[in-house]
């Protein structure tokens, strides 16, 4: 076990320093107040629903589930809820998600299973005796009304009556849910929600879900043998996804099916309701187009206000579509090589800026977030106003100068929530712990009203980071060393990356190299590099990795290296090892097999080994479908390659992982025993692909510092 103040025993206590500081921040438009979660302190896993006034700057905590439940209430979650937590991410406990009305009056929560009625301008809340379990609650823009779901059905009663309560759509078969968002919705599309108001609260646009011709897996518990599998509906690659259908419901239960060509656009990739009406976007299998559909709650009917098209796929921005006041569509899209904000048709953003996600769009004005072209390691906000037609950065590039050899601009990782003429930024660099939510009026200065309080945690040893952008690619690569390594000084290499799509590991976010700098502290020189097909630099960047999750990416962590042991002399290439969790799993695993000339051991935490076993929206964007492309297919699997085997790996997995399934693990262990190849499996019971609890998160590090230590020294 590790010492009480060491670093893995309080990045686990800790839930790797997140407890404590404010998340979910929501702004009220009109300016009174701004809400947000937040835990008590450092160590404490519960989150409360907190207020800012801010006319008077304070505090105040208006849903404390300590004064709601009872005792141990809280240890009993529906299994949807612990569905939607895994797939949001989510290991906190208490209120881990609220939704408050237009004007941040009211705001609903679900705790344990009930529903929690907050009076945000009060600073009160109570439970409302409804039907339960209740899941996902979210009341309408009026804030008379909460609909939610429960055993499968939509529901909805008045918030002043509990004895309203009644399900609005319901079918009364297992494999049907209403308002839910289905599997890869919540896990890959960004997707976590099924239902929306409208904004009178007089009606719902709903999705239906039947999951009945998808697949059916089963996790079982091998330590308790007494215990039934968990059945899932898993869509694999190549296998028939859920049929999903949005339909307009009535508060009397009547119901009008949203109508386009399912069989050529069948993913619901966003929805939403504004004061024009329904918006569905939708994709179509194999996701190289989308179109944006206008929906008459009338009849159902649907009118094209938008489509674009990619010989690969298209990316969906975050916060798209929307709509100003005037109507104009919101959206981004790849142009000319950079991804750009387009309004009303219009391209609006400067073409040396990225598009990541849209954080707000007020009546006239776009706020979102942008990195430079050719940089993802920063990440500003911005606004686009309609009436000046101009575009300004709302973070500035303020700070100690860059840890980079190349002199650029010094900045950090910024986020955004906005309302009225407020916006929220959070921001993170490399020079500070953590990051700073403050509340800004969105004036021609920005200035500064409030900082919301964060009680979290520190390590004692705080990261020091280089990074560099290296060779013929550019390559972010960061770089940590132990504390007060001399020059002379050959230090064993330990590759740390994720490299796989939609994820960075290279920001200037000192937070982001906690676990990194550890491993550093115990001897080890800590590789980072982010290459192609992580997101912020591009459209051919993200899309070299088409048809072949393998050869790019392992190219650039190994580039990557390369290009940094020019010019760092520490680094000791004759004992380079790799680890990495979920697709830095794979790559490690597969760095090991295909290159033990350089990389000469791997930890793989619940890696992919064979991407038939993965998920039909993930997997088919980038290899296609199986049918069509079986040679992607074998050229991206780990599991014909096991007899190349020549270096140490240890394997771990959890075996309740219900998104990488462990059936990974344990075939390419299979295949590794039947070539004799000896290697090292680690099976985690009752963990799923998270790997949250305390005992496991703070072992596991230790674990793997004694493998690194066995096997490069």
């Amino acid at each position: 076990m590790a010492a009480p103040d060491s670093f893995p025993r309080q990045s686990a206590r800790t839930q790797r320093f997140t407890l404590g500081a404010p998340r979910d921040v929501s702004v009220a438009a009109d300016g009174a107040l701004v809400a947000f979660l937040r835990s008590a302190g450092p160590e404490d896993p519960v989150t409360a629903l907190w207020v800012l006034d801010l006319p008077s700057g304070i505090e105040r905590c208006v849903a404390d589930p300590a004064q709601l439940l009872a005792a141990g209430d809280e240890d009993d979650l529906p299994a949807a809820e612990r569905a939607r937590r895994e797939r949001a991410r989510e290991s906190a406990a208490g209120i881990t998600a609220f939704a408050p009305d237009a004007g941040h009056v009211v705001a609903v929560a679900a705790l344990a299973g009930q529903l929690v009625a907050a009076d945000l301008r009060a600073g009160t809340a109570r439970l409302v005796d409804v039907p339960g379990p209740v899941v996902d609650p979210r009341v309408d823009p009026t804030g008379r009304r909460v609909a939610w779901l429960r055993d499968g059905a939509l529901w909805v009663a008045e918030l002043d009556d509990a004895t309203s309560a009644r399900p609005l759509a319901e079918d009364h078969d297992r494999n049907v849910s209403w308002g839910a968002a289905e599997f890869v919705a919540a896990e890959e599309m960004d997707r976590h929600r099924g239902f929306w108001w409208s904004p009178d609260g007089r009606a719902l646009l709903a999705a239906r879900v039947d999951e009945t011709a998808v697949p059916r897996w089963w996790i079982a518990d091998p330590a308790r043998p007494d215990q039934a599998p968990v059945e899932i509906a898993y869509p694999a690659a190549g296998t028939t996804d859920a049929d999903v259908t949005a339909w307009i419901v009535q508060l009397d239960g009547s119901r009008t099916e949203v109508t386009w060509d399912r069989g050529a656009w069948p993913y619901l990739a966003e929805a939403g309701w504004d004061e024009h009406g329904p918006l569905v976007a939708l994709h179509p299998r194999d996701q190289s187009a989308i179109a944006v559909r206008a929906v008459d709650p009338s009849s159902g009917a649907t009118t094209v206000e938008w489509e674009d098209a990619d010989e690969a796929w298209v990316e969906r921005v975050p916060g798209t579509p929307a709509r100003l006041a005037d109507g104009r569509l919101v959206m981004g899209a790849d142009r000319d090589g950079t991804r750009r904000l387009i309004v009303g048709g219009q391209v609006v953003s400067a073409e040396d800026l990225h598009l990541r996600a849209v954080a707000h769009v007020a009546d006239d004005a776009v706020v979102f977030t942008a990195n430079p072209v050719g940089d993802a390691t920063v990440l500003d906000v911005w606004r686009w106003s309609a009436t000046a037609g101009v575009t300004k950065r709302l973070t500035r590039r303020a700070g100690h100068a860059p840890r980079d050899d190349e002199g650029g601009a010094p900045g950090g990782v910024h986020g955004a929530v906005a309302g009225g003429d407020l916006v929220a930024i959070r921001r993170a660099c490399l020079e500070r712990w953590g990051s700073t939510v403050s509340v800004h009026r969105l004036d021609d200065e920005l200035t500064e009203l409030a900082t919301i309080t964060s009680h979290a945690a520190r390590p004692a040893r705080l990261p020091e980071v280089s990074i560099r952008h290296l060779g013929s690619r550019r390559l972010a690569t960061a770089l940590l060393l132990p504390e007060g390594v001399g020059p002379d000084v050959k230090l064993p290499v330990l590759l740390d990356p994720y490299g796989g799509p939609h994820a960075q590991r290279v920001v200037r976010a000192q937070a982001a190299y906690g676990t990194s700098q550890w491993f550093a502290d115990q001897g080890y020189a800590v590789v980072v590099v982010d290459g192609r097909g992580t997101p912020g630099r591009g459209s051919a960047w993200e899309r070299a990795i088409r048809l072949d999750l393998a050869t790019a990416v392992l190219e650039d962590q190994l580039d990557g290296l390369a290009a940094l042991a020019e010019v760092e002399p520490r680094l000791d290439l004759s004992r380079v090892a790799i680890r990495g969790w979920s697709f830095g799993g794979y790559l490690a695993a597969l760095a090991a097999l295909r290159r033990p000339d350089v990389v000469h051991a791997a930890i793989a935490g619940a890696p992919v080994t064979d991407w038939r076993l993965y998920d039909t929206f993930y997997t088919e964007r980038y290899l296609g479908h199986p049918d069509e492309h079986p040679e992607a297919y074998s050229a991206s699997s780990l599991l014909d390659e096991a007899p190349l085997l020549s270096r140490p790996l240890m394997l771990i997995h959890g075996l309740a992982d219900d998104n990488v399934v462990s059936a990974h693990t344990l075939q390419l262990s299979s295949r590794l025993l039947a070539a004799g190849r000896p290697h090292e499996v680690l099976p985690l019971t009752g963990v799923t692909h998270m790997a949250s609890q305390e005992d496991v998160a703070e072992n596991l590090l230790l674990l793997q510092l004694d493998f690194l230590r066995r096997t490069i020294g």
